[in-house]
Formats: structure tokens, sequence, C-alpha cells
């Protein structure tokens, strides 16, 4: 993420949605219609934040993304999508969510980082940025290692080995001393496919 922002081939900025309320408490949260436990984002400050950085030149095509447990699971093939996005407005849901208008109206997609609730959106933010980030051409040291990433081929990851050779009397596979490339290959395809089944099986499917 550093070296992606010394490079520029990302620029990031952090908002407070207080800085958008209109009350001398900046409240941007009340309780829910109908009862229920917990506070409900109101949408008065989202619809206001929003609406100023589009204004700006630079997110004026930006797809505006809501953090949120209800949204469409994230995975690699939805970061690779993103990344092609000119720019994200992420919202980050907190408390019991956001007043559903906002989804009907604002937002574009809504996305979950997995089937679990934390405290604040703003966890799950850091980690879909993360993954969209390093897949930015200029990121990562070596541009072919996003492409050879768990999932990027609907596989996880092939077993990595480096030196030493034996260690503790475990040795590294005799095929990756070889030198054979096309064996190599094979070899990593097949430890993919049986990684894969071992940890993940809903992925050949």
């Amino acid at each position: 993420m550093k070296r992606a922002q010394e490079k520029r081939v990302v620029e990031l900025h952090i908002h407070n949605l207080r800085d958008w309320t209109t009350d001398k408490h900046h409240v941007i949260d009340d309780a829910p219609f109908g009862g229920g436990q917990g506070m409900v984002m109101k949408p008065e400050p989202i619809f206001a934040a929003v609406a100023d950085l589009k204004s700006k030149i630079e997110n004026r095509k930006s797809k505006i993304v809501l953090m949120s447990p209800a949204g469409r699971r994230f995975d690699q093939k939805l970061a690779k999508q993103l990344s092609q996005e000119p720019g994200l407005i992420i919202v980050c849901g907190h408390y019991e969510g956001v007043d559903h208008r906002v989804i009907e109206h604002l937002i574009d997609l809504e996305i979950s980082i997995g089937d679990y609730v934390l405290t604040n959106g703003a966890i799950a933010a850091v980690v879909l940025v993360d993954a969209i980030v390093r897949l930015l051409p200029g990121t990562l040291g070596h541009e072919q290692s996003a492409d050879d990433d768990s999932f990027s081929n609907g596989l996880l990851e092939a077993p990595q080995y480096t030196r030493p050779a034996d260690f503790r009397g475990s040795k590294v596979p005799e095929v990756l001393l070889s030198g054979n490339h096309a064996e190599i290959a094979e070899w990593r395809k097949q430890q993919a496919i049986k990684r894969t089944r071992e940890n993940r099986p809903d992925l050949l499917k």
C-alpha cells in the first residue's frame, strides 16, 4: 500500500461523516423506526457526503460501495472487477446498519467480506482496499504475483518452498529442484487441485 501511494498508483482519502452533519452535536445515527435494539445510521449525512465527493472531478465516475454483512460476498473475481474502476467511494456501515433508503437510492454495490459481523465497516473497507490495490499495476514487486495468487484461477495456490532444501529431515519435492518447467507447472497444478479439495472443496463445484 505504501509503495502504491508513493508511486501514485492509488490515491486514498479518509473522511468523517460527522463533517456533513448540520446539528450542533454532529449526530449520524438515530433509533430505528418500529423499535428494536441499537441505532441506525441516518441518511442525510451519507447523501450529503457522497454528493460532495462526487462533485469533485476525480470522483464523478466513482462507484459507490457500502460495506455491509448483508452485501454480496467479496472474492478475488470481484476484487479484479473493482480494480478496473476509475474510483471508489466506500461507505462504512456501522451500528445496526444504514437507513435502507441509502441502499435503495445511492449505493451501487453492497459488499460483505464474510459471513460474520464486525464492530464497524471501516475494518472491512481496509480488507477491500488492500485486495483491490495489490491488483493495480505497479503495486507489487513482481507483476505476475497477483496472477498466481489463490482464487485467481479458481483454485488455492500450490505449496511453496524455499531454502534450505532439507529442513530437519523434511525435503523439498524433487520436481521443484529439477529445472524442468513443464513438470513443475504440472506438479503445481495437481497440488493446487489437491489443496483445494482438502481445504475448500466448495471451489471445485
